[in-house]
C-alpha cells in the first residue's frame, strides 16, 4: 500500500516505511513530533549506528582537519596574512554551500518510493524530529564523503597551494554551521545575535518551511529572496 492508504508505524524502524508514503509524504514528514525521541531508522544494528552522532564529534574530527590544510597553505609559501585571509574566504564560501544545499537538495519536493526514502534519511527526518539531537549534526561517514568531492571540485577551482586553505576554510565554516544548527535547537542563547539566530530557524521549521534556508547567515536568503515574511506583513497583505 502507499500513499494515502499507508500509515507510518513510529513505533518500528521508518527508513524504509516512508516511502510507501507516497504523494502524502511531503505533508507527513512536515508535521513535526515535538519530543527529543531519537527514532530507530533501520532494523540492522549497524547501519543504525551511522544515523546517530553526538555534537561534540564534529568539532573534534574536523576542526584538526580544518588547520591542518590551512597551515599547507602556509608551508607551500603563502604568508600567514594571505593564509588568514584565504581562510575566511573559505568559510565564507562554505555559507554559500549551505544555502544551496537547504534550499535545493534538502527541500526537494518527492513522491516516489525512493526520492521519499533518500530525502528522509539527508533532511526529513530533521524536520519531522526536530529534538532529535543525535540526528542534528551531519555524521562523520556522510561528512567524509562530502568532504573528499568538495576537495576533488576544488582542485579545478583553485591553484595547488590555495585549494589547501580554501578547503579548510570551509571546513571550519562547516564545524560553525553544524555548531550554531544543535545551539539553536538544543541551547538557551542570552546575547541577542543567537536569539535571533534561534528565533531565525525555528521560524523556518515551525511557520515557513519554504523559506529561511540559512543557518550561519541570512545573507543568501536576502541574495535570492528567501526571506521568510514577518507576521505583521502576514497580517497587513
Amino acid at each position: 500500500m502507499s500513499g494515502k492508504g499507508f500509515t507510518v508505524d513510529l513505533s518500528k524502524p521508518l527508513v524504509f516505511q516512508v516511502g510507501h508514503l507516497g504523494e502524502t509524504y511531503q505533508e507527513w514528514v512536515s508535521t513535526p513530533i515535538l519530543t527529543e525521541e531519537s527514532p530507530r531508522f533501520f532494523e540492522s544494528d549497524f547501519l543504525e549506528m551511522f544515523t546517530r552522532t553526538l555534537w561534540w564529534v564534529v568539532p573534534v574530527i574536523w576542526v584538526p582537519v580544518g588547520l591542518y590544510f590551512i597551515r599547507l597553505s602556509y608551508t607551500m609559501g603563502h604568508t600567514l596574512p594571505i593564509v588568514v585571509i584565504l581562510a575566511i574566504v573559505g568559510a565564507f564560501v562554505w555559507t554559500f554551500i549551505e544555502y544551496c544545499f537547504h534550499r535545493f537538495l534538502f527541500h526537494i519536493d518527492t513522491t516516489s518510493y525512493w526520492g521519499n526514502t533518500f530525502h528522509y534519511l539527508i533532511h526529513g527526518c530533521h524536520h519531522k524530529h526536530p529534538m532529535d539531537g543525535l540526528r542534528l549534526v551531519i555524521p562523520p561517514a556522510e561528512a567524509a564523503i562530502l568532504a573528499l568531492m568538495f576537495w576533488n571540485l576544488y582542485g579545478i577551482l583553485f591553484t595547488l597551494s590555495t585549494r589547501p586553505v580554501m578547503f579548510g576554510g570551509g571546513l571550519i565554516g562547516y564545524v560553525m554551521y553544524d555548531m550554531i544548527h544543535y545551539y539553536v535547537h538544543h541551547g538557551q542563547p542570552t546575547k541577542q545575535s543567537l536569539k535571533s539566530l534561534k528565533k531565525y530557524h525555528l521560524n523556518h521549521h515551525f511557520r515557513i518551511q519554504n523559506k529561511g534556508f540559512g543557518i550561519t547567515t541570512a545573507l543568501w536568503d536576502g541574495v535570492f529572496g528567501t526571506l521568510p515574511t514577518t507576521k505583521a506583513a502576514e497580517k497587513s497583505g
